[in-house]
């Protein structure tokens, strides 16, 4: 017998606030139902022979031709319009955290192709997990045995609803099937939702939509520094810094809000614990210290993708490879070479990761601004040019006589002015989600050239460059959010039948 909420029929809308509205009482609708009978579970109710279920919202839109109206936005956005006639359509999913998102991609549908949008319920089952607010944890309480009982009352983590083929270029919807408005399902979102609490120990509503990552713990510390420094000034246009176990500093002289309630301290820090410099319209800066290792490296922008950043941006020490570097010059990626391997089967090493003029302008003028150089003088000791990253952190002892190639050729074949494990991934999967990336690396050693980090040289050298390298990077997210997101979403990073939503 399956226990089901009352059905709330499909709705028709022809402005975004009222199909808004009706996609956050359904969705509401559905949890509360799923939250109730789990209560109820918990309470130890018998539903044997009992299928609780709830379903997600879905959008759809019917497109006859897909010339965009001439009262529609400016043509050179690069998204907020389907590619060609058809059916299109989505399921969402926490519409109280993306709002301000959904509202602005029904907009854009609605003015540029002017047809109304059709909001209803899908038949797309909420697994339980998903269904329980930020701060509830009914489950924790069930014992071995109630556990067990749970895959045979509710619906649990489909992983054949929340793969990456739309992203990847590879889904081929069914002929009853709409063709994908989103690049995610509402399923994969939740999942990435609940796995970035896990790894960075903070929820998603205080997620930036400008990432900086890092593998060092050096440029978390002092954004740390720089976090709790900016809510002492009450000039700030900073609102919040939040930090691991969503711990809420408010900028002096704003009020407390109900949520700064539930931050603690974790018992220990998380896998990639991350930091929120808060902005109103989330336009803050998130910093997260993804670790060493091209594994992190995608694991963490596999979950980030699905909040729709409008930038992530690189941040790290790299090996220089070449004999006129020096120790703390920096290296701005304008290519990659992808000996990281954790994206091949996603994204084949034969599809080119291009450089992104707006973020690379942005990089060079903020090193330019911080450090004070300009034009030859910079160039003395900062390098545009070919970044490798490796899955080998010693690829130095690989063999180097006898062998088929070596990583010294293939870094001299392709030009590579620095080797790190982590900058290529970031960028691959900022392609492969739309996202627009950007690296800036500091030369920390030069393992070809005999110059191997030393306590004392390492120590200086953190002294000198990991502040002013930070400083840059919020300076070049100064420069991009000012020139305005419609300018880094790249026309560049979408394919020929692309889906609607940014």
């Amino acid at each position: 017998m399956q226990h089901l909420p009352p059905f709330i029929a499909p709705s028709e809308h022809h402005d975004a606030d009222s199909a808004l509205a009706q996609i956050q009482h359904i969705y509401q609708h559905s949890v509360n139902h799923l939250r109730q009978a789990m209560r109820e579970f918990v309470a130890g109710a018998d539903m044997a022979g009992t299928r609780v279920r709830a379903f997600y919202p879905f959008v759809r839109v019917q497109v006859t031709s897909a010339s965009r109206r001439p009262e529609g936005l400016d043509s050179r956005l690069s998204y907020g319009f389907v590619a060609e006639p058809g059916r299109f359509e989505t399921t969402l999913t926490r519409p109280d955290l993306f709002v301000f998102y959904i509202r602005q991609q029904l907009t854009l549908l609605l003015q540029n192709h002017g047809v109304s949008l059709q909001v209803g319920t899908s038949n797309q089952p909420i697994p339980i997990h998903f269904s329980f607010a930020d701060d509830e944890h009914m489950e924790g309480s069930l014992s071995r045995e109630r556990q067990a009982l749970m895959r045979e009352v509710f619906d649990l983590p489909d992983l054949a609803a929340m793969d990456d083929g739309i992203a990847n270029g590879t889904h081929e919807p069914t002929p009853a099937e709409g063709r994908p408005l989103s690049l995610f399902t509402a399923p994969r979102i939740d999942y990435s939702l609940q796995r970035l609490r896990h790894y960075t120990g903070t929820s998603p509503h205080w997620f930036q939509n400008y990432v900086l990552f890092t593998n060092y713990q050096f440029y978390i510390d002092e954004f740390i520094a720089l976090g709790r420094a900016e809510m002492h000034n009450p000039d700030s246009e900073y609102i919040a810094f939040v930090e691991p176990g969503n711990q809420v500093t408010r900028r002096v002289g704003l009020p407390a809000e109900e949520v700064d309630a539930l931050g603690q301290t974790p018992p220990r820090l998380p896998q990639m614990p991350g930091y929120h410099l808060v902005r109103k319209g989330h336009s803050g800066i998130t910093m997260v210290n993804i670790g060493v290792g091209p594994a992190n490296a995608k694991t963490i922008t596999d979950h980030i993708a699905v909040l729709r950043p409008h930038a992530w941006l690189m941040l790290g020490h790299c090996a220089g490879l070449r004999t006129t570097q020096q120790l703390g010059d920096y290296v701005l990626a304008h290519a990659y070479v992808r000996e990281d391997h954790v994206l091949d089967e996603e994204l084949p090493l034969w599809v080119p990761i291009p450089a992104l003029a707006e973020v690379q302008v942005a990089l060079e003028k903020a090193v330019a601004e911080v450090t004070g150089c300009q034009g030859p003088e910079l160039k003395r000791f900062m390098r545009t040019g070919t970044v490798a990253s490796t899955d080998n952190r010693n690829w130095e002892l690989l063999p180097t006589h006898n062998v088929a190639s070596t990583p010294q050729r293939r870094f001299s074949q392709s030009r590579a002015v620095a080797l790190d494990m982590e900058s290529a991934t970031i960028a691959a999967n900022g392609f492969r989600f739309r996202v627009p990336y950007g690296t800036l690396l500091c030369v920390s050693d030069k393992p070809l050239h005999g110059e191997i980090k030393l306590p004392g040289m390492a120590n200086h050298f953190y002294r000198e460059r990991v502040n002013q390298h930070l400083q840059i990077g919020i300076r070049a997210v100064t420069l991009l959010r000012n020139a305005g997101p419609e300018q880094l979403h790249s026309r560049k990073l979408r394919s020929f039948a692309e889906v609607a939503f940014q």
